[in-house]
């Protein structure tokens, strides 16, 4: 076997060694020490290869936050094994294609999702085991009995061996299999570490689903901290509980998303000290600079550090650095990631013009589970396409636009749902907006928007219509617009445009 410099497994036995035992997590009012964490991935490492576990062996976990998260992650790495997460709002169907598309051998979960599991896995021929956390049950191994091992030595793995299996989300069909080398995480989260860190923040409040891409990079971008300190975890992200953390433990840094943002303008802010509270690392979608603004007004001290990446690129290309940086950009490529604005033809657009956002790096993907002509699709002479509209302006900062697969072409017009969105949050009855096109004979697309409005505010559709008018060109305003209690977020909470274009009325 190939001795990798890049291993995760041994990153994380480095960063112990480095930083030594102390408190380094809060979950649920519950402290736990780097120590114990450590101990606990190396027997249940022990475990699993006494079990059959081999190198290269994919295992889906299948689990919401919570400690046992990163010490399965850990424990898998350790035994040479690639993490498969799924998200555990995913239902049956589709975690049936994660776990036999990828060929798991084995599921880990807990006792809440053992039901969903057994049905989602029933009859796959590759799974051989499940494996859940609390007590034994019928069919699943325990993982504390697995922990009954003895400590399990690093399994020496290259660094182009498989560490993680992604599937992202599939809202142009089915979930592809984003395969991460070792190489490519550590190398994404080291260099995002070199381009963001801050020797004066090490007290972290982390509300993302560690089995997304986005908290997996910061998982691995823990391991390479230079000093002591800790993360406050939530199982789910809940903004009351969220501001209670940061008051309560003086908590610096806060890794969020749009929604989330969008979610604590709703929240009495001002009711709590959030003093300590220095950046937002936002990322995973654009932010409407009207949210920015207004969480900026409430809470100025705050730099909301946009970034942006892709599953596909390591799930990071680009950031704003601490102290400096543009509002409303997603910030200069960090290092080692070359970006490129293309045409529909290929050719590097002029500076300031939009086109598809390319990268090229050692953090980029080693290509789709099982799918050549997908991965030759998307990544061309080394370079990562990844379907994203952007520009750079003068200073070299990335401002993302849309997607390119949701652009609207209304008679003939490109018309990007953001731009629109971005305009319906400037009323201020608004809280959140989606939008999509829907076919029509007459313009070949329509806009089609949908709106949440904020608790005790009223307005009608048409008034909304009238508002977008004047803010949009005659060909982008929407000529239809429903308000609806909510507007649906995909599991890691962006817009679900897959699901508003099946709430078009027929």
């Amino acid at each position: 076997m190939a001795v990798g410099q890049h291993n995760l497994a041994r990153l994380g036995e480095e960063t112990f060694k480095r930083l030594g035992d102390h408190d380094s997590l809060l979950f649920e009012g519950t402290w736990y020490r780097s120590g114990e964490l450590y101990e606990r991935a190396r027997r249940l490492a022990g475990g699993l290869i006494e079990l059959g576990i081999s190198p290269g062996d994919r295992v889906v976990v299948f689990m919401a936050n919570s400690p046992d998260v990163g010490v399965a992650y850990w424990a898998l790495w350790r035994s040479g094994a690639a993490i498969t997460p799924a998200i555990f709002l995913l239902p049956a169907e589709e975690l049936r294609h994660v776990v036999g598309d990828s060929g798991a051998r084995a599921v880990i979960t807990s006792p809440e999702f053992i039901g969903i599991v057994r049905q989602a896995t029933e009859g796959l021929p590759d799974l051989k085991w499940i494996i859940c956390s609390g007590p034994e049950q019928d069919g699943a191994i325990s993982i504390s009995s697995l922990e009954n091992a003895e400590p399990a030595e690093i399994v020496d793995r290259d660094d182009t061996d498989l560490a993680a299996l992604l599937y992202t989300g599939g809202t142009t069909g089915r979930a592809k299999g984003v395969m991460l080398s070792h190489e490519n995480l550590w190398f994404s989260s080291s260099s995002l570490h070199a381009h963001g860190n801050r020797e004066d923040t090490d007290r972290v409040l982390v509300p993302l689903p560690l089995s997304h891409a986005y908290g997996l990079l910061i998982s691995v971008l823990g391991m390479h901290a230079e000093r002591p300190g800790f993360a406050a975890l939530q199982k789910w992200f809940d903004p009351t509980e969220f501001l209670t953390l940061i008051q309560e433990h003086k908590l610096q840094i806060a890794t969020v998303v749009p929604s989330m943002i969008q979610i604590l303008l709703a929240q009495p802010l001002e009711d709590y000290d959030l003093s300590s509270l220095q950046y937002f690392g936002c990322g995973a979608a654009p932010l409407p600079r009207e949210v920015a603004e207004e969480f900026l007004k409430r809470v100025p001290w705050v730099q909301i550090r946009e970034g942006y990446g892709c599953t596909e690129s390591g799930a990071v290309m680009s950031a704003n650095k601490p102290r400096e940086g543009k509002l409303g950009s997603v910030g200069t490529p960090i290092a080692g990631y070359e970006l490129r604005i293309l045409d529909d033809d290929g050719n590097e657009v002029p500076q300031g013009e939009t086109g598809e956002i390319c990268c090229r790096s050692k953090g980029v993907m080693m290509g789709y589970w099982n799918a050549p002509e997908a991965t030759a699709s998307t990544i061309k002479d080394g370079w990562l396409y990844t379907g994203d509209i952007g520009y750079v302006d003068e200073d070299g900062y990335l401002y993302v636009v849309d997607r390119k697969k949701d652009l609207i072409i209304r008679g003939g017009f490109n018309v990007f749902p953001r731009d629109v969105e971005d305009a319906l949050l400037e009323h201020p009855a608004v809280s959140m907006a989606g939008v999509v096109g829907r076919p029509d004979k007459a313009k070949g697309e329509e806009v089609v928007a949908f709106v949440s409005l904020k608790p005790g505010e009223a307005v009608t559709e048409e008034d909304l219509i009238a508002f977008a008018k004047s803010k949009l060109s005659a060909y982008k305003y929407p000529r239809e617009i429903h308000i609806v209690p909510a507007v649906p977020l995909t599991p890691v909470m962006k817009v679900d445009r897959k699901v508003l274009r099946g709430m078009i009325p027929k």
